[in-house]
């Protein structure tokens, strides 16, 4: 692996004191001040407390703009009280949004919507009271991951015959959430003739509460022997939070519109580049042993699910890791050191409640538990026993 281990140095920084930043949490590495815009906007934020939603909150904030925030003030309760420039209204996107009426914006930024009625709820206050919509979807909506290096024009999935998708049923917004979200992006662009859909891919970073990144920055802090899937060489995608942030409000001011892929790196990332990255900023001595896609498999360990951030490549996932963001670059996307990523991962990760801390470390939302990783590494060594190796 001393190849691997080379390569991923132009991923790792070094740590240079702590910026705190409004309601955001900050950790280990120092950032560039943040210029003012040009031209100060009035940007409504549906969301905004949620896992990306600070980010976009604070970096509106930092660039001069003023926010609006519409959400049911449940998840974070006034989370940027305080902040003048920062308006809270009251809307739930199942119900009522009526908190728009009468109101215009330069801008409007839709963090949640998976529904299409949730897209029509707001459309019936917000259609032709702003002058720009941006919509964050999702590389889901795509209808197949076969093809390496596909960009925006791959096809997108239909919607179900069988479904409405208008339908209310949160079931439906699970099940057939690809789907939903095509289907809002085609209301989006029919309703805002200046409209911007960004598709994110895996987001991780600080507040990240699906675990499927912050699983291998913790899980290589305890040090061990760490069981890495598949081959070295599989490719990998992810974005921090605050690169989609950045860009995204950038993307705003200059009132672009079109498509884009929204993920990382620019260049291709393999999962032992990524690994090897996370141990760089731990001193737990961290050891991977390498254990087959296929034998994985075998033992019910699934890519993405129990190994995060990581899928088996074959005949229909080649491309799920290697989407095309060279529209993005061009439009001044840019990634943060993946050194940058962990380290405030892990820091993050030890300020979250004991709760969500032992659900980490159990694989209840993603990842396993070091007991069953023990489990599969015995059995592995077992099967190369056999093997003679």
């Amino acid at each position: 692996m001393t190849t691997d281990r080379r390569s991923f140095l132009k991923w790792t920084g070094a740590a240079a004191g702590a910026l705190g930043f409004g309601s955001v949490p900050r950790f280990g590495f120092a950032m560039p001040p943040v210029q003012r815009a040009p031209e100060p906007l009035s940007i409504l934020i549906i969301g905004g407390t949620g896992f990306t939603g600070p980010e976009q909150v604070e970096h509106a904030l930092a660039r001069g703009h003023k926010v609006t925030v519409i959400n049911r003030n449940r998840r974070r309760p006034d989370f940027f009280k305080g902040k003048s420039q920062v308006e809270q209204l009251i809307g739930d996107l199942d119900a009522d949004m009526s908190a728009l009426k009468g109101r215009t914006f330069d801008a409007v930024l839709d963090i949640p919507t998976t529904a299409p009625y949730w897209v029509r709820n707001v459309a019936q206050y917000m259609k032709g009271k702003t002058k720009h919509y941006t919509f964050i979807s999702t590389l889901s909506v795509y209808a197949d991951n076969k093809t390496v290096g596909a960009d925006e024009s791959d096809p997108t999935l239909p919607m179900p015959a069988d479904l409405d998708p208008y339908t209310p049923d949160p079931a439906a917004r699970g099940r057939y959430y690809g789907q939903l979200k095509a289907f809002s992006e085609k209301l989006v662009k029919e309703t805002y003739p200046n409209s911007l859909i960004i598709r994110p891919g895996l987001i991780v970073g600080p507040l990240d509460p699906s675990d499927r990144f912050t699983y291998w920055p913790v899980r290589i802090n305890q040090g061990g022997e760490v069981m890495a899937p598949g081959n070295p060489t599989d490719r990998v995608q992810f974005i921090d939070a605050r690169d989609l942030a950045e860009w995204t409000i950038r993307m705003i001011e200059e009132k672009a519109t079109g498509t884009y892929n929204a993920t990382g790196p620019d260049k291709p990332l393999t999962i032992a580049e990524m690994l090897y990255g996370i141990k760089a900023v731990t001193t737990a001595g961290a050891q991977f042993t390498w254990v087959p896609a296929d034998f994985l498999t075998a033992q019910g360990i699934r890519g993405w699910r129990h190994m995060p951030v990581w899928i088996a490549p074959g005949p229909d996932t080649a491309g799920f890791s290697t989407r095309n963001v060279s529209k993005a670059v061009a439009k001044g996307l840019t990634f943060r050191p993946l050194a940058e990523t962990a380290k405030d991962t892990i820091e993050w990760a030890k300020t979250r409640t004991p709760a969500q801390q032992k659900a980490l470390a159990d694989g209840t939302v993603a990842g396993i538990s070091m007991a069953r990783e023990a489990e599969v590494l015995a059995a592995w060594k077992a099967e190369l026993a056999k093997r003679g190796k």
